[in-house]
């Protein structure tokens, strides 16, 4: 559509924030309305709807900019614009609002098919979650090879095409399974219980601080013994020790919202209800300690493959298209899902005793620390590629570079290794540790993370032009020759931003007990 480089960027991840931002609303209606089986339909045929506008644009001439062939990249073509823009934009958000639909449903639909009451339940809801990263790398393998030679070769129409068809038939394989389905039943929206205990803890602090005669239950202990009873059997029992493990200094404040004499019944709040916005506030920081890794992430579908494609892509007798380019990390998470999930965590289990082997959180944090040596790994590599532009007198030239772009699958294997580790140890954390009723809503963090760093990486474009363009000749990123980028000075930052974001992600991971610790601590010895 003839945008420049750093517009492309900033679309794209726009785009794909917005698309991992919507997660959040599938989740949410999942948890609150209507099931996760019902969204996934719903969502599918939306992101159906979008592919095919996509697919009628790049068909239909009259929809798509002027055909612009300069040799030169001090020539800007074009670009898309009016109804035409309209079209694409709509085709493009139309497929972002089905695509968070269905990441906010689908791993939450099929954890629910496993029994957490059992160790070998547990052990195969871990293996789901793994093999779930599997099978999106089996989709990104397709996408980056078949898909990318059909719109290379055959036109970009067969690409989405091919796209707009695999979704459709997506709809029926998933409705093969619907006899046997567990489908979670709605209770009501989570964001409502969130809302009004805060809402509750600070009405009842107001109170207490302004009128002696206010009582306010600080120990939400009693209150649980007194309000929960009314579970039968084993259940209330077990809903009591749950309620109970929080120590009443932890996050104390939510405590306020549990009173013993009720002045606003809007805001009357059950111990159980604080309990579980205490432990969507715990999970928080952690969830705010991802955002830089994917906004590392975010480079793999922006200037990574601007690079490759200023460089030589020859592979022998082959030609590599520069969308290919994430075939490595692809290719790679493919390779170590599955030895994760068969000799890594079952070595790990052997050596540490425990269920887990290795903690949720010590998976995203490994991640995290791959994700820093991988920008370093990236702005040495376009150090090399410029000084190679420079010394063959082809800065200003769209002929390839003489050097391979094998020297970018360098840092996509970085980051491909650190997503394997992340994303899965994301989704499995957020729904091991989030409460029953809002599991659907904290799984979709895990795409919301994805989101906010796609956004973050628009929001650094745009701020580094900014500021280097006050004080120097020209911004960092702008323009349409990418060997003019200061893209290494970009890399180099991103580096920085993730060692400290690393150091923010220890911290509160040293603090962070997990669920069956607290409730181990809060059981009274035998």
């Amino acid at each position: 559509m003839h945008f420049s480089p750093s517009s492309s960027a900033n679309i794209v991840t726009n785009f794909m924030g917005t698309a991992f931002l919507l997660a959040l609303l599938g989740g949410f209606l999942a948890d609150a309305f209507l099931t996760t089986y019902y969204i996934y339909l719903i969502s599918a045929s939306i992101e159906f709807m979008g592919l095919l506008v996509l697919t009628i644009q790049a068909r239909v001439t009259s929809l798509k900019p002027p055909a612009c062939f300069s040799a030169s990249t001090r020539i800007s073509c074009e670009q898309v614009d009016g109804r035409k823009a309209v079209v694409l934009f709509a085709g493009l958000y139309l497929v972002a609002l089905g695509v968070g639909g269905i990441k906010g449903s689908l791993p939450p639909h099929g954890a629910e098919q496993f029994d957490e009451k059992t160790l070998q339940g547990r052990k195969q809801r871990s293996a789901f979650f793994n093999y779930y990263v599997f099978c999106l790398s089996c989709g990104a393998l397709i996408a980056v090879t078949l898909v990318v030679w059909v719109e290379d070769n055959k036109g970009w129409q067969w690409g989405f095409g091919v796209s707009t068809a695999t979704i459709l038939l997506s709809i029926p394989i998933f409705l093969v399974g619907s006899p046997v389905y567990r489908t979670k039943v709605p209770i009501g929206s989570p964001i409502t219980t969130i809302f009004k205990v805060l809402a509750a803890a600070a009405y009842n602090t107001y109170r207490f601080r302004n009128s002696s005669n206010s009582a306010i239950g600080m120990d939400t202990s009693r209150t649980s013994d007194t309000t929960e009873t009314r579970d039968q059997g084993e259940g209330g029992n077990t809903k009591r020790m749950e309620l109970c493990h929080t120590p009443a200094e932890s996050i104390r404040f939510l405590n306020r919202a549990v009173k013993n004499k009720t002045a606003n019944p809007m805001l009357e709040c059950t111990a159980e209800q604080v309990e579980e916005v205490k432990i969507v506030l715990r999970i928080l920081p952690i969830f705010v300690s991802t955002i830089m890794l994917n906004c590392c992430l975010a480079q793999l579908s922006t200037f990574s493959v601007q690079q490759a494609s200023t460089m030589n892509t020859d592979l022998g007798s082959l030609k590599v298209p520069p969308a290919s380019l994430p075939v490595f990390p692809v290719i790679f998470i493919m390779v170590l899902a599955p030895i994760y999930n068969h000799a890594i965590i079952p070595f790990a289990r052997r050596v540490t005793k425990s269920e887990m082997g290795i903690t949720h959180l010590q998976r995203i944090g490994t991640g995290l620390a791959l994700s820093v040596v991988a920008m370093a790994v990236a702005a040495l590599v376009e150090t090399k590629r410029k000084r190679v532009a420079a010394d063959s007198g082809l800065v200003n030239s769209t002929e390839p570079l003489p050097i391979t772009f094998l020297w970018i699958a360098l840092q996509y294997l970085f980051l491909g290794s650190a997503d394997v580790f992340t994303l899965a140890g994301m989704m499995e954390f957020f729904f091991t540790e989030a409460p029953k009723s809002m599991r659907s809503l904290a799984t979709s963090l895990s795409w919301a993370s994805l989101a906010m760093g796609y956004y973050l990486s628009s929001v650094l474009v745009s701020l580094i032009n900014t500021i280097t363009s006050r004080y120097g000749d020209t911004p960092w990123l702008f323009g349409s020759n990418l060997n003019k980028y200061h893209l290494e000075r970009f890399y180099w930052l991103m580096c920085v931003l993730s060692g400290l974001n690393m150091l923010h992600y220890l911290f509160w991971a040293n603090r962070y007990k997990y669920s069956s610790t607290r409730k181990s601590l809060s059981q009274p010895s035998s």
